[in-house]
């Protein structure tokens, strides 16, 4: 994908996503099964997810070369990063520490929403400055696939909330 269509796809996820969420009833909102996240908790869960990618999009990129270094290999595609990210699941991967949410009421649901988006356009004005090269130049660490190029955590984002949005519409039976 080139940087363009990056942005345009997240903003179609998350704009997605949050109508979703927006639309659910309380039943809906809170409902839970096999231990899994309610709705409520997994929007929680992404806004919790895309704020740290929205902050490091933020930084100088001397400073992500500084902290994080420079790519060693060619960016994935978004096909094989989805793949690996099932396997890591499947491997057990999970979501850890800052990125567990807590229970979310009924009432937090529009904020929750809001500040998605909010992040969401930030994330997308700050990468749309990346260049496609830059993109595939420096890197940013990920709790379950450890480095990624700037290009794949977007891939990453991208997809991350599709799949959480498909965990609620299958928990729904939506």
């Amino acid at each position: 994908m080139t940087s363009e269509e990056i942005i345009n796809q997240l903003m179609v996820n998350y704009k997605a996503f949050t109508d979703f969420i927006v639309n659910l009833d309380e039943k809906e909102f809170l409902f839970t099964e096999k231990n899994k996240w309610t709705a409520g908790q997994q929007a929680e869960h992404i806004l919790r997810s895309v704020k740290p990618v929205t902050l490091a999009f933020g930084l100088p990129l001397f400073f992500l070369r500084i902290m994080f270094g420079k790519a060693n290999r060619p960016s994935r595609g978004y096909g094989t990063l989805v793949h690996r990210y099932y396997d890591k699941l499947a491997a057990g991967g999970k979501a850890s520490g800052r990125f567990i949410p807590p229970e979310i009421a009924p009432t937090q649901k529009e904020k929750i929403c809001k500040d998605i988006i909010a992040a969401t356009e930030k994330l997308c004005s700050r990468a749309a400055k990346y260049s496609d090269e830059e993109l595939d130049k420096y890197i940013l660490p990920h709790p379950l696939f450890g480095k990624l190029t700037c290009r794949e955590m977007l891939y990453f984002t991208i997809y991350h909330v599709e799949h959480h949005h498909n965990n609620i519409k299958e928990m729904l039976h939506k």
